[in-house]
């Protein structure tokens, strides 16, 4: 796709599963909590009963690890008539936190990415997640240096991402955004009039998929994000 980014000034990047790995831990947790109820329900039927959780909560517990943990201690009493014992609760709870504490793992190309672009463009993190897990995480990363500003966002719409641009003085026709989500990264932001570079992570969250008809075109997508520098550096 021939794409012209010569009016770009400030460049965004979703975190998890951007800049991090973030699903696959959900993935692993999502397993072991299978294993932790498979005495009341099939592996199947705990993923669908979690998801749904998941969903019923989201505007309740927003999104991010806390949210999970909550959810995976409803639908285990659910799943289970409040039968489940406590230490299998104290278990969902030690998953949760281990999640938590987990390293930090940069996904291939990052730091070489955030250094060549630093000095030329405004770079800013715009993710969605708990405040305190992603301030973390973020911290863990050794990426702050990178960036201008971070944002944690309660969703991504195509309101959150006016309102931001809006209050840090942005120009929607001068901004890009960079990550893995068609749903939260790509679609808003060409809905607004920005750009948006798609960089598929190999596991995507249910809900953050879309179906053949969202699908729009008039963005980037590239196989790694070091691919970028490639379309950048042309200008």
């Amino acid at each position: 796709m021939e794409v012209d980014f010569s009016n770009i000034k400030v460049i965004g990047f979703d975190a998890d599963d951007t800049l991090w790995v973030n699903e696959t831990y959900f993935r692993e947790t999502e397993e072991r909590f299978a294993d932790l109820l498979e005495g009341y329900e099939t592996k199947n039927k705990v993923d669908q009963e979690l998801f749904k959780k998941e969903m019923d909560n989201l505007e309740i517990y927003g999104y991010g690890i806390k949210g999970f943990m909550l959810s995976m201690i409803e639908s285990a009493l659910e799943l289970s008539n409040n039968r489940v014992p406590q230490e299998t609760i104290s278990e969902i709870l030690k998953l949760g936190k281990d999640m938590i504490s987990h390293p930090v793992e940069l996904l291939d190309g990052v730091e070489e990415v955030l250094s060549a672009l630093v000095d030329k463009y405004r770079l800013i993190v715009l993710t969605k997640g708990d405040l305190l897990d992603q301030e973390r995480k973020l911290e863990k990363s050794g990426l702050s240096k990178y960036f201008h500003h971070v944002e944690v966002l309660s969703d991504k719409k195509e309101s959150n991402y006016s309102n931001l641009l809006e209050h840090l003085n942005i120009q929607v026709d001068q901004f890009l955004m960079i990550g893995n989500s068609l749903k939260s990264d790509v679609l808003p932001i060409l809905n607004i009039g920005a750009k948006a570079v798609h960089v598929p992570f190999h596991t995507t969250w249910a809900h953050e998929m879309v179906s053949e008809t969202e699908q729009i075109n008039g963005h980037l997508k590239l196989n790694n994000l070091k691919d970028i520098l490639k379309y950048l550096n042309k200008h």
